[in-house]
């Protein structure tokens, strides 16, 4: 097979999409077809049209892609925007992840923030950050540590469910972060500063700082005195 060859953006300017090995973005550029490439490195501010396929991407500055997108390997130090579907295997964002419709894949670790238009489905959810999730955000472990500002899902689906509130690394703050969702449904939920309308499991524990509506479980439920729980039905 011939070598694909690599495409190198220093300035700024429009380029053909196409089947490329690495793809290196330093200056402003925009490429106007499909791209298949091994790597993307977006240092400087970028532009994708349509769809993007890549082994690996990492973003340092800005980036756009105004079609689907589909990597292996991801990292997101700086902001990233996707217009349609993200299939992302393994993710790791420090910074910030847009995505207009549905994102997917196998790991996602989570330490900046993520706003999603559609579905989150994941095999490994950990999220240290924020995220907003306008569908349902299933996994089959889902860890979440708030630190700050409000997280939210329409609906969270998982196997073992924790959410727990982590101390700020400021001495004197006294805002934690909160997680909202209309349903929480798992085996193993853990829970505190949560509000809820509906959390249903197996085996259910709500710590401190929650406001839960109706709390459905099989076989075990605790429940600290400090937070509110409307309803209780074992079923």
């Amino acid at each position: 097979m011939a070598k694909m060859q690599n495409l190198t953006i220093n300035g700024s300017g429009s380029y053909p999409g196409g089947q490329y090995d690495k793809i290196s973005i330093r200056g402003e550029g925009t490429i106007v077809n499909d791209i298949e490439c091994s790597v993307i490195h977006v240092y400087g501010t970028s532009e994708a049209l349509e769809s993007v396929k890549t082994g690996s991407i990492k973003v340092y500055g800005e980036a756009e892609v105004k079609g689907n997108l589909q990597s292996d390997e991801t990292l997101i130090m700086g902001s990233m925007e996707v217009g349609g579907r993200a299939g992302l295997k393994r993710i790791k964002i420090l910074g910030m992840l847009e995505v207009g419709e549905d994102l997917t894949g196998e790991e996602a670790n989570i330490k900046g923030s993520i706003s999603v238009n559609g579905d989150v489905e994941y095999e490994t959810f950990e999220s240290t950050g924020g995220f907003e999730i306008k569908g349902l955000l299933n996994a089959d472990k889902i860890k979440i540590s708030l630190r700050f500002g409000q997280s939210s899902a329409e609906e969270i689906g998982g196997g073992v469910i924790s959410v727990k509130k982590k101390s700020s690394f400021l001495p004197f703050s006294k805002d934690t972060g909160t997680l909202t969702a209309k349903v929480i449904e798992g085996d193993d939920i853990y829970l505190e500063n949560t509000k809820a309308d509906i959390v249903r499991g197996k085996r259910v524990k709500i710590g401190t700082g929650c406001q839960i509506g109706t709390v459905e479980y099989t076989t075990e439920l605790a429940h600290d005195q400090s937070s509110t729980v409307k309803t209780k039905i074992k079923l």
